[in-house]
């Protein structure tokens, strides 16, 4: 059972902050009713390490889970109980992401294969959002983990049949995502992103890439644009292939532009002195949408869970002030299993909603207009001088309304007590 507040009136401490921001221009009420409409898709891959039900026991494809937290879930009804926990201790508008070795096979199970998947297999992924009532579901197909993955190389193949191979689990995954996203009366992101690469220095750097964008050309033929939105996703390397990535940031880049699709944008999938928030800008003077992928690096891409640190507050920036709620679509991609997963999950997608509160709590208008006059002292100071209103009593505001407070860890707590330990 979640731990709610009474709907009591108001809070003192809340009508002196929404005083305090009035000075500057801010109304909370507007505030608080825009983050309430702003969606945060949710990795369903945090709950088990990434392991999936089609089959594979381990990772491989230049990613990695580490830590070794009891109770990971291990089949379906384990992760939907989670989901379904920590889903009620989530503020805000949310939609799931699922990744198609999180197909439900039934009696299919070792007779049908990634690229031979079909909608009824993701169905109850459906049926489960739908009575949570999320705002959509999010699908991303999974070249990874799987016999087919062959020397590093999945639709960069040389080999013809692993190649097709590939192309046909994209082209499924595809139909199934125009089924997703008619079901949920909610167009369905789907995230193309392949692991392929070299480990040492290759010969050929072109071949790889002129294959992906065949292969990629091939999958996207004749998809569902009213209810499939695509998206091209890169990175600088994978862990086995640390010399040579075939989906780089220029790849994607451009081919995002010359498909009219997004590109995604993961913050742990570039150089670490590159900051992210700075691409939002110059990607929305071009493209309609950017799809996020928020994820915190330490150093590299190592998915730990996100919290509100000065990237995402920068992230959320650009987004809010470049009045870009429909145009950036943000998703959460980390997996950390040396701590409670819940755990892990509710921190996370609290922390975006917060840092997107701190950006909609500014006053951009007035900020916006001194550095066009050219008052570079008062932007500066303006700057510090919002750091410290009481962001914090507008955030409790905003949960009190939802039912929700911050003090959930004794929730989590006792699920895992009265659930999780049974697993081990």
């Amino acid at each position: 059972m979640v731990v709610k507040l009474s709907s009591k009136p108001t809070t003192s401490r809340y009508e002196e902050a929404k005083a305090e921001y009035a000075k500057f221009g801010i109304d909370t009420e507007a505030a608080i009713e825009r983050l309430s409409k702003i969606s945060v898709s949710v990795h369903c891959w945090q709950g088990d390490d990434v392991i999936g039900f089609d089959g594979s026991d381990s990772l491989s494809g230049g990613i990695q889970t580490t830590g070794n937290y009891p109770g990971r879930a291990r089949n379906p009804e384990e992760l939907f109980a989670d989901l379904t926990k920590a889903f009620a201790l989530m503020p805000g508008k949310k939609r799931v992401n699922v990744h198609a070795c999180y197909a439900l096979l039934g009696e299919d199970k070792g007779k049908v294969d990634r690229d031979a998947y079909e909608y009824k297999h993701f169905e109850p992924w459906v049926r489960w959002a739908k009575e949570n009532g999320l705002a959509g579901v999010d699908f991303n197909p999974t070249w990874f983990s799987h016999p087919m993955m062959k020397d590093g190389l999945s639709l960069s193949s040389p080999d013809e049949e692993v190649r097709s191979f590939w192309v046909r689990h994209g082209k499924a995954c595809m139909k199934i995502a125009a089924e997703i996203g008619k079901a949920m009366g909610s167009p369905c992101c789907v995230n193309l992103w392949v692991p392929d690469g070299y480990k040492d220095i290759p010969a050929d750097r072109l071949g790889p890439r002129l294959r992906l964008k065949k292969s990629l050309d091939e999958i996207l033929e004749g998809y569902d644009k009213e209810w499939v939105i695509p998206a091209v996703e890169s990175k600088v390397f994978g862990i086995g292939v640390e010399s040579y990535t075939v989906g780089s940031n220029e790849f994607y880049q451009n081919y995002a532009a010359t498909r009219g699709i997004c590109c995604l944008l993961d913050t742990g999938h570039y150089h670490p002195t590159e900051v992210v928030s700075d691409k939002i800008p110059s990607m929305l003077a071009f493209y309609d949408k950017v799809q996020l992928h928020v994820s915190r690096p330490v150093r590299w891409d190592s998915d730990h869970v996100v919290v509100v640190d000065d990237e995402l507050k920068e992230l959320s920036k650009e987004i809010i002030r470049n009045e870009a709620d429909d145009k950036v679509i943000i998703a959460l991609d980390y997996f950390d299993a040396s701590i409670n997963r819940l755990c892990a999950w509710v921190t996370g997608v609290r922390s975006m909603h917060k840092a997107l509160l701190c950006a909609i709590l500014q006053p951009y208008a007035e900020m916006k207009a001194l550095q066009e006059a050219g008052n570079f002292t008062k932007v500066f100071y303006m700057h510090e001088r919002v750091k410290f209103l009481p962001y914090a009593d507008v955030w409790n505001e905003y949960l009190r309304r939802q039912g929700l407070c911050e003090d959930w860890y004794d929730e989590v707590e006792k699920f895992e007590e009265e659930v999780i330990a049974n697993r081990i």
